[in-house]
């Protein structure tokens, strides 16, 4: 019987050894068929450094009010195609890729200069450093779903920056992994494997593309080539590894009553990535903000339902003017 149980301990034992080292002995192979910002940029990208970060923008129109869009997650300056020149029509419009995204510069952490730029403060301090970079001192903040949450925190952070807030579905009641998760992240071993995972999930999150629209079908073979393009960009991996080991909880409810920016809050009838309800809730809870459900819409509206969204922008735009 003792006999067995130190047989069984040593079995654990090496069990064990196995699960700690193996990891970190995972041959970790280059990303293949990947290039440079610059090659994949279009005719009308432009970049500029801040803070150290080579931020990729785009810019349309001119004189105020100035639109600066903020993408969500996984998307870029892509996901404003369908209306930046519209928007360019009522003054300028400006999108750019948030710091893992898109064709933006993805820092590794022995290139840091500074804080970590994956982090939600860092990514207020790189929206309000844009602004600076490019001469503007005051822009209304457009953004969808994760790209809601940093115009609110940016608009919390600097009030006299934001002239006004136009939120596309934001995330905000969600509060992602459950705590006890994130020292997991810390692991070395998890360390070196998250790279590896995230190059196996990532390419396969095209299957859960169609449930952000309300109608997939509007989803065509230039769509999904425009979401997989930053896929190409060099380091992505590691990027998007980073940008998930910062995450933190939103932890945005105590807030609201203190963001009396005036706010549009655009929701589609049909979101399935934040529900409906949340943002219906979230307009609710501000002290300043309108409300505009598209019907037969879904998670992204100023992509599937671009005339609509529009249509809702400007109208507030008048209210705005008219006060």
């Amino acid at each position: 019987m003792r006999r067995a149980l130190r047989v069984g301990l040593l079995v654990l034992v090496l069990l064990s050894t196995v699960l700690c080292i193996a990891p970190l002995l995972v041959p970790i192979p280059p990303l293949a068929d990947v290039y440079d910002p610059g090659e994949l940029a279009d005719a009308d990208s432009r970049f500029i450094d801040v803070g150290g970060i080579q931020v990729h923008y785009k810019i349309a129109g001119q004189g105020p009010p100035v639109f600066l869009l903020l993408h969500g997650f996984g998307a870029s300056t892509f996901s404003w195609r369908e209306v930046m020149q519209p928007l360019a029509e009522q003054g300028t419009a400006i999108a750019f890729d948030r710091p893992a995204f898109g064709l933006t510069e993805r820092p590794t952490r022995d290139s840091w200069k500074g804080s970590n730029p994956y982090t939600a403060s860092s990514q207020v301090d790189l929206t309000l450093a844009l602004l600076d970079a490019l001469g503007i001192e005051k822009a209304i903040l457009v953004g969808n779903s994760a790209g809601g949450t940093v115009s609110m925190r940016t608009a919390l952070r600097a009030p006299d920056r934001v002239a006004a807030l136009v939120l596309i579905s934001p995330a905000v009641y969600e509060s992602g992994p459950p705590s006890w998760v994130r020292p997991l992240y810390q692991l070395p071993q998890t360390q070196r494997l998250g790279p590896l995972v995230v190059r196996y999930l990532v390419p396969r999150l095209e299957g859960a593309l169609p449930s952000a629209w309300h109608d997939p079908s509007k989803i065509d073979a230039d769509i999904l080539a425009g979401y997989k393009l930053p896929l190409q960009v060099a380091g992505w991996d590691r990027a998007f590894w980073e940008f998930n080991l910062a995450s933190t909880p939103l932890d945005m409810e105590p807030t609201l009553p203190q963001l009396t920016t005036p706010t549009l809050v655009v929701t589609g009838d049909d979101d399935r990535w934040v529900p409906t309800s949340q943002s219906i809730r979230l307009a609710s809870e501000l002290p300043n903000a309108d409300l505009v459900v598209i019907p037969n819409c879904g998670h992204v509206a100023q992509e599937e339902c671009p005339q609509e969204f529009l249509e809702a922008v400007i109208s507030f735009l008048g209210r705005l003017q008219s006060k």
